[in-house]
């Protein structure tokens, strides 16, 4: 089941006495449940809102000011390359992640020359997650395993 995520994964980011500030942005309700559900185990990570599409993610963004932004790429009005666009103008020091189903090398390519520090698939959520948050917010790239390759 892709939302049986253990909370016993690893997540070595600290930052002392604070929390990373997290929006997720997924027209899929169900989806966003089961992320907020495992990150729920890992107390130095907030979710503070939810976006069920494009243009309120980037209205939350502007309101909330998160550290993390957990990004579909599919998503009503306005797609999610777009969204991450905006979210850069908007929050320069947000990091976004992509959770997604898209394997296309050239959407993976274009959300991460546009600013994105993740890629994640979500088929690979529940062991690729933790480890592509801790990298973003070390000002790494993190890509899923399955899209690696010398065309990326």
């Amino acid at each position: 089941m892709l939302c049986d995520f253990s909370p016993a994964s690893p997540f070595a980011v600290k930052r002392p006495s604070a929390k990373y500030r997290i929006l997720l942005v997924e027209d899929w309700a169900p989806w966003r449940r089961c992320i907020r559900s495992m990150l729920r185990a890992h107390t130095d990570l907030q979710v503070i809102a939810e976006a069920s599409d494009g243009l309120e993610g980037i209205q939350k963004v502007q309101e909330l000011q998160p550290d993390l932004i957990l990004l579909d790429i599919g998503l009503p009005h306005l797609n999610g390359i777009d969204t991450a666009k905006r979210i850069q103008q908007v929050a320069p020091h947000a990091k976004v992640i992509f959770v997604t189903q898209n394997t296309d090398a050239e959407v993976v390519r274009a959300a991460l020359n546009n600013g994105a520090k993740g890629y994640v698939l979500k088929v690979d959520t529940a062991s690729e997650l933790l480890p592509a948050i801790e990298a973003a917010l070390r000002d790494q790239k993190f890509v899923s395993r399955r899209l690696q390759g010398p065309e990326l």
